[in-house]
This record gives structure tokens, sequence and C-alpha cells, in this order.
């Protein structure tokens, strides 16, 4: 993103150039977060994930640290629910403040299996933030590695409940997460599923049904009076349980000593009055993540059958699910 201060202006008065929304909230974020991105694209705020200690990561897209403590008692491998700082408060922002050229070393021995289609947007196009909304004036300073750089970037967009939902189901991150773990040997391998993130698939991946629009796009069922934000945060957390339930059965599939869980940003539930996870907020619910630490076994439970190549790179596709979910 480059300064653009005609279209920030447009912003303002509802006539915004077509590529962007138009209102008074992204005149202020676009304000708001030139300055904030220059700085912190040079000094990112928060803990960065390859400064710790682990074997295997694993991301949950949006996940708040009190929604990982109310469930943990239900999950023997989740014990004490400890918190870093995240350096993002979007999984856009994350990407670019966490694989950095000051950690290329490590980041050419690890596999990354995502589903966030920001993954090729940031590593194979080069986007940078913010993507959403212009900005007045900006001199960001992104030093964001390539796709090439990864020892293994598997980028998974089609999955078999394309016709009930866009995103991606926990189950088939897990099967191609214990096939690349058993077929490659990289030291660092990081597992980035999309719940608890929306849409809340949780009752809909089960009955193999579409998702309802409550659970397509909860945050605006709430503004129009469809639900409460309490019905919400119930599906918020089955979402999060059907990511558990899957990466039990993960941690019995491959071998790691140290396996942290963790989130790449939280989620607002009303607070600032907003919802979702704004990039540029530091707020402690959507800057503050989980951090859990367990192990893995490789008991051969799981023989899954996966086919890598037909993950090929549409940019289309994956323009198209980045649009659904609002990211630009």
């Amino acid at each position: 993103m480059k300064s653009q201060p005609g279209a920030w202006l447009r912003t303002v008065t509802g006539h915004s150039d077509p590529e962007y929304d138009s209102g008074i909230l992204n005149f202020i974020r676009g304000a708001h977060n030139g300055l904030f991105f220059t700085l912190t694209s040079r000094f990112p705020l928060g803990t960065n994930v390859f400064s710790l200690e682990w074997d295997v990561l694993i991301i949950l897209d949006a996940c708040r640290v009190d929604a990982l403590r109310a469930v943990a008692p239900e999950y023997a491998f989740l014990d004490e629910i400890g918190s870093i700082w995240s350096v993002g408060s979007s999984s856009h922002e994350w990407m670019c403040k966490t694989f950095t050229k000051k950690y290329l070393e490590e980041i050419e021995e690890t596999l990354y299996i995502s589903t966030n289609p920001n993954t090729p947007a940031t590593f194979r196009d080069g986007e940078r933030p913010p993507r959403k909304y212009p900005v007045p004036i900006m001199a960001a300073e992104w030093n964001v590695v390539d796709e090439d750089n990864f020892g293994r970037i598997i980028q998974i967009h089609r999955h078999p409940y394309k016709e009930y939902f866009e995103t991606i189901d926990p189950e088939t991150v897990t099967d191609y997460a214990i096939h690349a773990c058993r077929q490659t040997n990289f030291n660092r391998k990081i597992i980035h599923y999309f719940q608890p993130h929306r849409p809340y698939i949780g009752a809909a991946y089960p009955e193999k049904r579409p998702v309802s629009p409550i659970e397509d796009q909860p945050w605006d069922s709430i503004r129009s009076g469809d639900t409460t934000k309490s019905e919400i945060w119930e599906l918020y957390l089955d979402n999060l349980r059907l990511a558990l339930d899957s990466i039990e059965q993960l941690l019995e599939n491959v071998d790691a000593k140290k396996v942290a869980i963790t989130a790449d940003h939280g989620e607002l539930f009303g607070e600032l009055s907003q919802y979702g996870h704004p990039e540029g907020v530091v707020h402690p619910k959507l800057k503050r993540v989980p951090w859990a630490v367990t192990s893995g076994t490789d008991k051969r439970k799981s023989e899954p059958e996966v086919d890598i190549a037909v993950q090929d790179k549409s940019k289309i596709e994956v323009e198209d699910q980045l649009k659904h979910l609002g990211y630009i």
C-alpha cells in the first residue's frame, strides 16, 4: 500500500475509489495506520514466534485467550494456557511482521501449511498492509521473505466441503499436516488452521450443510439485532472446539517434543464498539494471544491420503475467498 491522500480524503465523503470502502471509520483508520505501519514495520510490537522454542507451531486463527481457557478443561492436551503479545491484530499484518528476513535461516527450514488466503497474497504477490482502505501518507519499510524462502509452503484452499462453505474444515488441514510431517524433515513446522475464525461451521460441518447467514456473517447479525453477542460467542467456541477436536487427532499422528498452540491474533466482540480483527489496532483482546505447550507422538492412528497437486495456486479463487471474508 502506497500513500494515497486523494483516495483517503474521498473515503470520508462517501465518494471513495471503487476498490475501497468509504466512511468515517476507514478515514480514521487510514490516518492512524499510515503512521502506525510506518513505525511498526520497522519496530514490531509483540513477540515474534520464531524467537520462541517449538518444533510444531499450531495457529488458531482469531483465537482469544479467554476463549481457549474456556474450553481447555475439555481437552487433556491443554494444560496451562499462557499468553504472548502478537505482532499483529490481523492475519496479513501478523504474516508481514512474523516472516521477516531477520529470521531467514529459520524460515528456510520451516514447513508452513496454511488455510489463510492472505498467505499467497503476502509471499507470492507482495501485498502489504493496509489492503482495505487507503492511507494519506506512509513510509513503511517491510522486510518480508518471499514464497521461495520457505522450506516449503502448502496453501490449502480447495476442500471437499466447497459446496457448503468457503472456509477450510480442520479435518482437511490435519490430513495434509499428518501427510507432510511424515514426508518431510524440516526443523520447524507451522500448521495454520482457519478456525475459530468465521464462518462458524461448528454445526454445518458435521451436518454437511451450508452455513446460515448468522454463522457466515455474525457481526452483521449482531448489528441488525437478529442475534446477540452471547449467542455468537457460543458459536465461536463451538468453532474453536471443532479445530481442537482435529488437533487432538494431529497430536496422535506426529512426532514432536514441543508443540506450541497459539493464534495469529485475537477477536473483538464489541470492544471499542468493533467486531472482528481490524489491522493496526492495539487492544489486548486482539494483540494478546494464547500460548499453550504440549507434545505429539505418532501412533499411526491415521493414514490420510491427500493430493497436494490439487492445491494449485488459483489467484482468482484465493481473491474471491479474501473478499468473502472481508479482507479486501
